[in-house]
C-alpha cells in the first residue's frame, strides 16, 4: 500500500472506524500498512479515542453479542478471540456480562440437541457422547456445561 502522510492516514482511519467496530490492534495493524512510524500511530490512536472513532469497551460489547447472537459462539471462543485481539480483561468481563444468562443456556441447549439429533444413527453411546462434547468444546461452551448435559441424557 502507499504511503501516507499522518493526516491523509487519519481520514482514512476514520472512515475504516465509522464503518464497523474496530478494536485497538485492527486500527494499529492498518496505520502500520499504510507505511507509518510508531510516534505517528500513537498520535492518530489517541485523536480517535478522543473523537470517539476508537472505543475498546464499545467493540468488545459489539463484538461478544454478534458472535453469540450469529455464530452461537461460547463464552470461552469469545473471550479467546477478544484476546487474541488484544483487548483488555475488564473489557472482555464487561462484554461477556451482557449476554443473559437465559438466552446463553437456551442456545446451549439448542445446539446440544441439534447436534445429538444429528448423529442419532451412533449407536455407541460412547462415541456420541464424545461428538457431542467435541462440537460443543469446539463451539466454546463449558466442560461444566456439556458434562451436565451429557449426564441428563
Amino acid at each position: 500500500m502507499e504511503k501516507l502522510t499522518p493526516q491523509q492516514a487519519l481520514n482514512r482511519i476514520r472512515q475504516y472506524c465509522a464503518y464497523q467496530e474496530r478494536c485497538h490492534k485492527e486500527v494499529k495493524d492498518k496505520l502500520y500498512s499504510f507505511g507509518l512510524t510508531t510516534p505517528d500511530v500513537d498520535v492518530i490512536i489517541s485523536a480517535l479515542i478522543a473523537e470517539d472513532y476508537l472505543n475498546e469497551e464499545r467493540f468488545a460489547v459489539h463484538f461478544a453479542g454478534g458472535k453469540f447472537r450469529m455464530k452461537e459462539w461460547g463464552k470461552l471462543k469469545i473471550e479467546r478471540e477478544l484476546k487474541l485481539r488484544q483487548v483488555s480483561n475488564y473489557c472482555i468481563r464487561k462484554a461477556l456480562a451482557q449476554i443473559p444468562d437465559e438466552d446463553y443456556e437456551a442456545t446451549f441447549r439448542k445446539l446440544a440437541d441439534k447436534k445429538k439429533q444429528s448423529i442419532k444413527s451412533e449407536k455407541n453411546i460412547f462415541i456420541r457422547n464424545r461428538k457431542i462434547r467435541d462440537y460443543l468444546l469446539l463451539k466454546g461452551y463449558s466442560d461444566e456445561m456439556i458434562y451436565t448435559y451429557l449426564k441428563s441424557l
